[in-house]
């Protein structure tokens, strides 16, 4: 079991018992400081947030996050702040687990995959007005220049006299759609999506 640590400004840092060690997690939403959590791939734990088990150890209608997408690879789906998902259905001769994700995206994982109980914390994360552009720079993000404001050498939007618009829809410097493309080919895409986000 692990203990979470009261570290000023690090909600995810946690304390093992056992090796006497820190390590970090994703800091779900409704938990506080001094909270227990544990984690088990063999059995079943109780079901409340922090926890980690194995899809199959979890009831149906269980929110999850940082879910595997193959067993033993490490959380992949659903890790940013405030998203979660919904467990849908066990199938138990394909041994697969159905989720509903925050984009309404349906899909099958192997119910042996490794999911933390609820939803992960800080759900105004994105409402965050930075200020400055300084806190960006502090993150390590460089200033984004836009198309219209290049040359037509570098950017299909580049040139024109004055202040002219860019003449053609949203597109990166190579040409390719900004806004509504479709990056994923249908016949590419996975069987396990049983429905796309944008259907």
């Amino acid at each position: 079991s692990y203990l979470l640590d009261p570290l000023v400004g690090d909600d995810g840092r946690m304390l093992d018992k056992k090796m006497d060690r820190y390590s970090y997690i994703l800091c779900p939403q409704g938990i506080n400081i001094g909270s227990r959590v544990v984690a088990s791939r063999e059995v079943a734990v109780d079901v409340k947030p922090g926890n980690a088990m194995t899809l199959r150890n979890m009831p149906i209608g269980t929110v999850v996050h940082n879910i595997e997408m193959s067993p033993g690879r490490g959380g992949q789906l659903c890790r940013s702040a405030g998203t979660s998902a919904q467990l849908l259905e066990k199938n138990e001769e394909r041994k697969l687990a159905l989720l509903r994700l925050t984009s309404k995206e349906i899909r099958y994982v192997s119910w042996n995959c490794l999911a933390t109980v609820g939803s992960v914390s800080n759900p105004e994360h994105k409402n965050e007005s930075l200020g400055k552009a300084g806190r960006n720079r502090w993150k390590g993000r460089r200033p984004h220049v836009r198309g219209v404001a290049m040359n037509p050498v570098d950017h299909p939007h580049g040139g024109g006299e004055g202040k002219s618009s860019g003449g053609r829809p949203s597109c990166s410097p190579w040409g390719q759609l900004a806004k509504g493309f479709r990056t994923v080919r249908r016949n590419k895409c996975s069987p396990l999506i049983v429905r796309r986000r944008y259907e």
